[in-house]
Protein backbone atom coordinates (compact mmCIF):
# COMPACT_ATOMS: atom_id res chain seq x y z
CA UNK A 1 0.00 0.00 0.00
CA UNK A 2 2.93 2.71 1.13
CA UNK A 3 6.18 1.61 0.65
CA UNK A 4 9.28 4.10 1.70
CA UNK A 5 12.71 2.76 0.65
CA UNK A 6 15.53 4.30 1.70
CA UNK A 7 14.14 7.57 1.46
CA UNK A 8 16.39 11.03 2.07
CA UNK A 9 14.70 14.45 1.45
CA UNK A 10 16.78 17.79 1.72
CA UNK A 11 15.26 21.04 1.33
CA UNK A 12 16.99 23.94 0.10
CA UNK A 13 18.65 26.38 2.51
CA UNK A 14 18.65 23.71 5.26
CA UNK A 15 21.82 21.87 6.43
CA UNK A 16 20.35 18.94 7.71
CA UNK A 17 18.17 16.48 5.60
CA UNK A 18 14.11 16.42 6.79
CA UNK A 19 14.07 12.60 6.35
CA UNK A 20 17.23 10.53 5.83
CA UNK A 21 17.59 6.65 4.72
CA UNK A 22 13.62 6.33 5.94
CA UNK A 23 12.57 2.55 5.57
CA UNK A 24 9.05 1.20 5.97
CA UNK A 25 6.12 0.09 5.05
CA UNK A 26 2.01 0.22 5.41
CA UNK A 27 -0.13 -2.57 4.88
CA UNK A 28 -4.07 -2.19 3.46
CA UNK A 29 -6.38 -1.58 6.12
CA UNK A 30 -3.49 -0.74 8.55
CA UNK A 31 -3.65 2.20 11.44
CA UNK A 32 -0.34 4.12 11.98
CA UNK A 33 0.85 6.96 14.02
CA UNK A 34 3.68 8.72 13.22
CA UNK A 35 5.18 10.29 16.15
CA UNK A 36 8.00 12.10 16.94
CA UNK A 37 9.05 15.89 17.95
CA UNK A 38 8.60 19.19 16.09
CA UNK A 39 10.80 18.93 13.35
CA UNK A 40 11.15 14.71 13.29
CA UNK A 41 9.91 14.15 10.15
CA UNK A 42 6.42 13.31 10.11
CA UNK A 43 5.26 15.82 7.86
CA UNK A 44 7.80 15.60 5.30
CA UNK A 45 6.89 11.69 5.53
CA UNK A 46 2.83 12.81 5.20
CA UNK A 47 3.86 15.40 1.91
CA UNK A 48 5.65 12.63 0.11
CA UNK A 49 2.85 10.49 0.59
CA UNK A 50 0.45 13.19 -1.14
CA UNK A 51 3.14 13.66 -3.55
CA UNK A 52 3.52 17.26 -2.42
CA UNK A 53 7.23 16.48 -2.62
CA UNK A 54 9.36 13.88 -4.26
CA UNK A 55 12.50 12.27 -2.71
CA UNK A 56 15.91 13.70 -3.17
CA UNK A 57 16.92 9.79 -2.41
CA UNK A 58 15.09 6.60 -2.78
CA UNK A 59 11.69 5.66 -3.51
CA UNK A 60 8.08 6.23 -2.55
CA UNK A 61 5.66 3.69 -3.73
CA UNK A 62 1.86 4.38 -3.13
CA UNK A 63 -0.55 2.30 -4.60
CA UNK A 64 2.09 0.40 -6.70
CA UNK A 65 3.14 3.50 -8.17
CA UNK A 66 6.44 5.11 -7.77
CA UNK A 67 5.70 8.65 -7.02
CA UNK A 68 9.11 10.13 -8.31
CA UNK A 69 7.79 8.77 -11.66
CA UNK A 70 4.43 10.15 -11.20
CA UNK A 71 4.09 13.07 -13.74
CA UNK A 72 2.50 15.93 -13.06
CA UNK A 73 -0.85 15.76 -15.05
CA UNK A 74 -1.40 12.56 -13.16
CA UNK A 75 -1.20 13.90 -9.63
CA UNK A 76 -4.91 14.94 -9.30
CA UNK A 77 -6.27 11.48 -10.69
CA UNK A 78 -3.67 9.82 -8.30
CA UNK A 79 -5.36 11.87 -5.52
CA UNK A 80 -8.11 11.13 -5.39
CA UNK A 81 -7.17 7.44 -3.98
CA UNK A 82 -5.79 9.80 -1.04
CA UNK A 83 -7.69 11.68 1.65
CA UNK A 84 -6.53 14.57 3.80
CA UNK A 85 -7.06 15.86 7.07
CA UNK A 86 -5.18 18.67 8.56
CA UNK A 87 -5.05 21.02 11.82
CA UNK A 88 -6.00 23.64 10.32
CA UNK A 89 -9.25 22.38 8.65
CA UNK A 90 -8.63 24.26 5.61
CA UNK A 91 -12.58 25.27 4.80
CA UNK A 92 -13.57 27.43 2.10
CA UNK A 93 -15.47 30.05 4.50
CA UNK A 94 -18.02 31.25 1.81
CA UNK A 95 -19.19 27.71 0.92
CA UNK A 96 -21.67 25.99 2.73
CA UNK A 97 -20.97 22.37 4.30
CA UNK A 98 -22.54 21.15 1.77
CA UNK A 99 -20.63 23.21 -1.31
CA UNK A 100 -17.01 22.18 0.58
CA UNK A 101 -17.66 18.69 0.71
CA UNK A 102 -19.06 18.38 -3.00
CA UNK A 103 -15.81 20.82 -3.89
CA UNK A 104 -13.06 18.02 -4.25
CA UNK A 105 -15.66 15.96 -6.68
CA UNK A 106 -16.48 18.75 -8.62
CA UNK A 107 -12.77 19.60 -9.15
CA UNK A 108 -12.61 15.73 -10.36
CA UNK A 109 -14.95 15.94 -12.82
CA UNK A 110 -17.95 13.88 -10.87
CA UNK A 111 -21.10 13.96 -12.09
CA UNK A 112 -24.28 16.18 -10.48
CA UNK A 113 -26.05 12.79 -9.75
CA UNK A 114 -23.06 11.02 -8.11
CA UNK A 115 -22.32 14.54 -5.91
CA UNK A 116 -25.99 14.37 -4.33
CA UNK A 117 -25.41 11.38 -3.81
CA UNK A 118 -21.74 10.84 -2.27
CA UNK A 119 -22.12 14.25 -0.28
CA UNK A 120 -24.74 13.21 2.10
CA UNK A 121 -23.33 10.12 2.83
CA UNK A 122 -20.00 11.01 4.15
CA UNK A 123 -21.57 13.42 6.10
CA UNK A 124 -23.89 11.10 7.70
CA UNK A 125 -20.95 9.19 8.05
CA UNK A 126 -19.41 12.14 10.16
CA UNK A 127 -22.90 12.68 12.31
CA UNK A 128 -23.34 15.84 10.32
CA UNK A 129 -26.50 15.04 8.37
CA UNK A 130 -28.94 17.85 8.74
CA UNK A 131 -25.96 20.56 8.71
CA UNK A 132 -25.39 20.74 4.80
CA UNK A 133 -26.69 24.72 4.49
CA UNK A 134 -24.52 26.16 7.40
CA UNK A 135 -21.65 27.62 6.92
CA UNK A 136 -17.88 27.23 8.41
CA UNK A 137 -18.53 29.99 11.13
CA UNK A 138 -21.64 28.34 12.44
CA UNK A 139 -20.05 25.42 13.45
CA UNK A 140 -18.02 24.11 16.39
CA UNK A 141 -14.49 22.89 15.60
CA UNK A 142 -15.18 19.83 16.36
CA UNK A 143 -17.90 19.92 13.41
CA UNK A 144 -15.51 21.88 11.24
CA UNK A 145 -12.99 19.13 11.68
CA UNK A 146 -15.63 16.34 10.70
CA UNK A 147 -16.30 18.82 7.37
CA UNK A 148 -13.08 18.68 6.62
CA UNK A 149 -13.22 14.56 7.31
CA UNK A 150 -16.26 14.11 5.38
CA UNK A 151 -14.81 15.95 2.33
CA UNK A 152 -11.62 13.60 2.53
CA UNK A 153 -13.90 10.86 2.27
CA UNK A 154 -16.14 11.73 0.11
CA UNK A 155 -14.16 10.14 -2.77
CA UNK A 156 -13.57 6.90 -0.88
CA UNK A 157 -10.31 6.89 -0.60
CA UNK A 158 -8.06 3.64 -0.42
CA UNK A 159 -5.57 5.56 2.63
CA UNK A 160 -6.57 8.71 4.41
CA UNK A 161 -3.61 11.04 5.64
CA UNK A 162 -4.39 12.91 9.18
CA UNK A 163 -1.69 15.68 10.07
CA UNK A 164 -2.47 16.34 13.78
CA UNK A 165 -6.19 16.42 13.56
CA UNK A 166 -7.02 16.97 16.72
CA UNK A 167 -3.92 19.62 17.51
CA UNK A 168 -7.16 22.62 17.58
CA UNK A 169 -9.70 20.95 19.10
CA UNK A 170 -10.62 20.43 23.19
CA UNK A 171 -9.83 16.69 24.76
CA UNK A 172 -13.80 15.46 24.46
CA UNK A 173 -13.66 16.70 21.20
CA UNK A 174 -10.71 15.20 20.51
CA UNK A 175 -12.05 11.62 21.72
CA UNK A 176 -14.97 12.25 19.49
CA UNK A 177 -12.14 12.53 16.00
CA UNK A 178 -10.39 9.59 17.35
CA UNK A 179 -13.29 7.31 17.67
CA UNK A 180 -15.02 8.24 13.98
CA UNK A 181 -10.93 7.66 12.52
CA UNK A 182 -11.02 4.12 13.97
CA UNK A 183 -14.70 3.59 12.61
CA UNK A 184 -13.35 4.38 8.93
CA UNK A 185 -9.94 2.08 9.37
CA UNK A 186 -12.51 -0.41 10.55
CA UNK A 187 -14.32 0.03 6.98
CA UNK A 188 -10.98 -0.92 5.35
CA UNK A 189 -9.56 2.60 4.81
CA UNK A 190 -5.70 2.50 5.41
CA UNK A 191 -5.04 5.90 8.00
CA UNK A 192 -1.77 7.42 8.83
CA UNK A 193 -1.58 9.48 11.34
CA UNK A 194 0.76 12.05 12.90
CA UNK A 195 0.47 13.34 16.29
CA UNK A 196 1.57 14.77 19.48
CA UNK A 197 -1.16 13.35 21.50
CA UNK A 198 0.74 10.38 23.45
CA UNK A 199 -2.51 9.75 25.68
CA UNK A 200 -4.09 8.35 22.05
CA UNK A 201 -1.29 6.45 21.06
CA UNK A 202 -0.49 4.49 24.45
CA UNK A 203 -4.60 3.64 24.45
CA UNK A 204 -5.24 2.69 21.21
CA UNK A 205 -2.47 0.34 20.90
CA UNK A 206 -2.27 0.13 17.21
CA UNK A 207 1.77 -0.12 15.18
CA UNK A 208 3.98 3.07 16.04
CA UNK A 209 6.52 4.57 13.70
CA UNK A 210 9.00 6.91 15.76
CA UNK A 211 11.39 9.46 14.30
CA UNK A 212 14.38 11.52 15.65
CA UNK A 213 15.74 14.06 13.70
CA UNK A 214 14.59 12.29 10.14
CA UNK A 215 15.82 8.90 11.51
CA UNK A 216 13.36 6.39 11.94
CA UNK A 217 14.46 4.60 15.42
CA UNK A 218 11.83 2.69 16.24
CA UNK A 219 8.65 0.68 14.57
CA UNK A 220 6.56 -0.89 17.01
CA UNK A 221 3.02 -2.99 16.35
CA UNK A 222 0.77 -2.56 18.98
CA UNK A 223 2.84 0.39 20.70
CA UNK A 224 2.88 3.11 22.81
CA UNK A 225 4.09 6.88 22.16
CA UNK A 226 7.61 6.23 23.76
CA UNK A 227 9.43 9.33 25.45
CA UNK A 228 7.09 11.97 26.17
CA UNK A 229 10.31 13.97 28.35
CA UNK A 230 10.16 16.40 24.52
CA UNK A 231 6.30 17.09 25.24
CA UNK A 232 5.52 20.74 26.65
CA UNK A 233 3.91 20.47 30.43
CA UNK A 234 2.60 22.51 33.24
CA UNK A 235 3.38 22.15 37.02
CA UNK A 236 0.49 22.33 38.77
CA UNK A 237 0.28 25.83 41.02
CA UNK A 238 0.88 25.16 45.09
CA UNK A 239 -2.14 25.70 47.17
CA UNK A 240 -2.18 29.43 48.25
CA UNK A 241 -1.58 29.22 51.94
CA UNK A 242 -0.04 25.78 52.03
CA UNK A 243 3.27 26.76 52.77
CA UNK A 244 2.04 28.79 56.09
CA UNK A 245 -0.54 25.89 57.05
CA UNK A 246 2.42 23.46 56.88
CA UNK A 247 4.84 25.50 59.10
CA UNK A 248 1.75 26.42 61.68
CA UNK A 249 1.37 22.82 61.72
CA UNK A 250 5.10 21.74 62.45
CA UNK A 251 5.09 24.58 64.74
CA UNK A 252 1.84 23.10 67.08
CA UNK A 253 3.72 19.38 67.09
CA UNK A 254 6.86 20.86 68.63
CA UNK A 255 5.02 22.41 71.23
CA UNK A 256 2.87 19.46 71.93
CA UNK A 257 6.82 17.27 72.49
CA UNK A 258 7.91 20.35 74.76
CA UNK A 259 4.76 20.74 76.64
CA UNK A 260 4.67 16.56 77.26
CA UNK A 261 8.08 16.59 78.54
CA UNK A 262 7.28 19.17 81.26
CA UNK A 263 10.56 20.24 81.37
CA UNK A 264 11.04 23.83 78.49
CA UNK A 265 9.37 26.61 78.93
CA UNK A 266 7.03 28.25 76.16
CA UNK A 267 9.72 31.27 74.84
CA UNK A 268 7.98 34.30 74.61
CA UNK A 269 8.34 36.95 71.66
CA UNK A 270 9.05 40.64 73.18
CA UNK A 271 6.08 43.13 73.66
CA UNK A 272 5.75 45.21 70.22
CA UNK A 273 6.64 48.94 71.07
CA UNK A 274 3.52 50.51 71.57
CA UNK A 275 2.04 47.87 73.91
CA UNK A 276 3.43 48.64 77.28
CA UNK A 277 3.52 46.42 80.33
CA UNK A 278 0.97 47.44 82.89
CA UNK A 279 2.24 46.95 86.55
CA UNK A 280 -0.86 47.75 88.03
CA UNK A 281 -2.92 45.03 87.18
CA UNK A 282 -1.84 41.67 88.37
CA UNK A 283 -1.07 38.74 86.40
CA UNK A 284 -3.73 36.08 85.53
CA UNK A 285 -3.82 33.14 88.10
CA UNK A 286 -3.07 29.64 86.61
CA UNK A 287 -6.30 28.10 87.65
CA UNK A 288 -8.34 30.82 86.21
CA UNK A 289 -6.66 30.42 82.62
CA UNK A 290 -7.67 26.50 83.01
CA UNK A 291 -11.41 27.25 83.65
CA UNK A 292 -11.36 29.84 80.80
CA UNK A 293 -10.37 27.43 78.74
CA UNK A 294 -12.77 24.05 79.81
CA UNK A 295 -15.33 27.02 79.46
CA UNK A 296 -14.47 27.69 76.01
CA UNK A 297 -14.38 24.34 75.03
CA UNK A 298 -18.43 24.32 74.35
CA UNK A 299 -18.33 27.62 72.45
CA UNK A 300 -16.62 28.93 69.18
CA UNK A 301 -13.59 31.18 70.12
CA UNK A 302 -14.45 34.80 70.00
CA UNK A 303 -12.16 37.69 68.87
CA UNK A 304 -10.02 39.37 72.18
CA UNK A 305 -11.90 42.40 73.93
CA UNK A 306 -9.79 45.15 74.80
CA UNK A 307 -9.76 44.27 78.36
CA UNK A 308 -8.25 40.63 77.88
CA UNK A 309 -6.10 42.02 75.40
CA UNK A 310 -4.96 44.36 78.05
CA UNK A 311 -4.66 41.20 80.90
CA UNK A 312 -3.05 39.64 77.99
CA UNK A 313 -0.16 42.80 77.80
CA UNK A 314 0.20 42.79 81.60
CA UNK A 315 0.61 38.60 81.47
CA UNK A 316 3.56 38.59 79.38
CA UNK A 317 6.06 39.67 82.28
CA UNK A 318 4.28 36.79 84.39
CA UNK A 319 4.46 34.58 82.51
CA UNK A 320 8.23 34.98 81.87
CA UNK A 321 8.58 33.04 85.40
CA UNK A 322 5.65 30.87 85.57
CA UNK A 323 5.77 27.35 85.17
CA UNK A 324 4.44 25.34 82.47
CA UNK A 325 0.88 25.08 83.26
CA UNK A 326 0.28 28.28 81.69
CA UNK A 327 1.83 26.92 78.67
CA UNK A 328 -0.94 24.30 78.66
CA UNK A 329 -4.06 26.42 78.76
CA UNK A 330 -2.12 28.58 75.96
CA UNK A 331 -2.14 25.10 73.65
CA UNK A 332 -5.34 24.35 74.48
CA UNK A 333 -6.97 27.27 73.15
CA UNK A 334 -4.79 27.19 69.80
CA UNK A 335 -6.20 23.80 69.51
CA UNK A 336 -9.86 24.58 69.26
CA UNK A 337 -9.02 27.55 66.93
CA UNK A 338 -10.41 26.88 63.04
CA UNK A 339 -7.17 27.18 60.34
CA UNK A 340 -8.77 30.57 59.43
CA UNK A 341 -8.08 32.02 62.59
CA UNK A 342 -4.74 30.45 63.15
CA UNK A 343 -3.60 32.47 60.02
CA UNK A 344 -5.37 35.70 61.35
CA UNK A 345 -7.69 35.67 58.09
CA UNK A 346 -11.32 35.67 59.97
CA UNK A 347 -12.98 38.75 61.58
CA UNK A 348 -12.90 42.37 60.53
CA UNK A 349 -9.83 44.60 59.59
CA UNK A 350 -9.47 46.65 62.61
CA UNK A 351 -9.61 43.18 65.05
CA UNK A 352 -6.29 41.71 65.96
CA UNK A 353 -6.04 37.82 64.71
CA UNK A 354 -5.34 35.15 67.37
CA UNK A 355 -1.78 34.60 66.12
CA UNK A 356 -0.88 38.23 65.65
Amino acid sequence: MIRFENVTKRYRGTSRPALTDVDFEVQRGEFVFLVGASGSGKSSCLRLILREDIPSEGRVVVLGRDLRTLSNRKVPYFRRHIGAVFQDFRLLPTKTVFQNVAFTLQVTGSSRAFVKQAVPEALALVGLAGKEKRFPHELSGGEQQRVALARALVNRPQVLLADEPTGNLDPATSVDIMQLLSRINSGGTTVVMATHEAGFVDQMRRRVIELQNGELIRDERHGGYGDTSSLPSLAPEPERGAAAVAALTAVLEVHRELVGTGSVELPVAPPAPAAQPRAEEPAPEVDDAKAEVEASADTPPRPPAPAAAEAAEAGETASRTNPIPVVDAVQLDVDELGLADRLGLDGDEDEVGPTS
